[in-house]
């Protein structure tokens, strides 16, 4: 499989480089090549720490090395990367101190949102959250993560959106690359993934109440539970193994 045929788990970097115009524009190009990169560091295609070849990317995404070298110099600044001395790049380690301060800041993010969202959320707003639920807990079914963290993704931001705060959407766009990539991290491990899906129940419960401060609590604990593993792996600890989800387990 080459980088180009990796399936993409993230609306956001769902664009691939074949989509392309004939011409190839510069911009264009530059942007397909930065969605590819960014969609394999987020998903752990290319592990923290792995050292980008540059020759070998530019082969396997038949592109040319100006639009590579841009896209790395973009990933550097998005904090995915890590420049090293010789002008080359390794993909950045997930970092214990950074991940804990990660979570502090998110957790004050969509506990506020969730707390402004169930003042004032319609009908619509809440069927809307409700079908992305409904989704993720199909995909949960049927173990696919890619399309299961998709919707994890939009049913988050849908509710920083419903906030109709501004600045905290802002804030939110401005983390969600590092987040996502804890939060694909952590949702490897089932029965943390099983979890996750009975949380999102409870935030929608909550929403559908229209209880401001249970639903801000929800999604607080559902963000701290939601990386701890990522946290206890990065602490040396031993959290649960990779493994695929039983075919029993049930959707919850």
């Amino acid at each position: 499989m080459t980088l180009s045929q990796i399936p993409t788990p993230l609306a956001t970097l769902i664009a691939r480089t074949q989509a392309l115009d004939g011409g190839r524009r510069k911009g264009a190009l530059h942007g397909g090549v930065v969605t590819q990169l960014r969609n394999l560091i987020v998903t752990g295609v290319l592990a923290p720490g792995a050292k980008l070849n540059e020759r070998e990317i530019c082969e396997q995404l038949a592109v040319s090395r100006t639009p590579v070298r841009e896209a790395i110099k973009t990933l550097i600044q998005d904090g995915l990367l890590r420049a090293l001395p010789n002008q080359s790049a390794v993909v950045a380690e997930l970092d214990l101190d950074h991940v804990t301060a990660l979570i502090d800041v998110v957790t004050t993010i969509e506990g506020l949102a969730g707390e402004l969202a169930a003042r004032n959320i319609s009908e619509e707003a809440i069927a809307e959250i409700g079908l992305l639920h409904y989704r993720m807990r199909l995909h949960h079914a049927r173990d696919e993560l890619p399309g299961y963290f998709e919707a994890n993704t939009a049913f988050h931001r849908k509710i920083v959106e419903i906030a109709a705060n501004p600045v905290l959407l802002w804030v939110w766009d401005l983390l969600a690359l590092r987040v996502d990539r804890a939060r694909y991290s952590s949702n490897l491990w089932p029965t943390r993934w099983m979890m996750a899906i009975e949380e999102h129940q409870g935030i929608l419960d909550a929403l559908s109440a229209r209880d401001s401060a249970r639903a801000g609590e929800a999604l607080r604990q559902h963000v701290r539970n939601g990386l701890s593993g990522l946290v206890a792996a990065l602490s040396g600890e031993q959290p649960e193994p990779p493994q695929k989800r039983p075919d029993d387990d049930p959707v919850g």
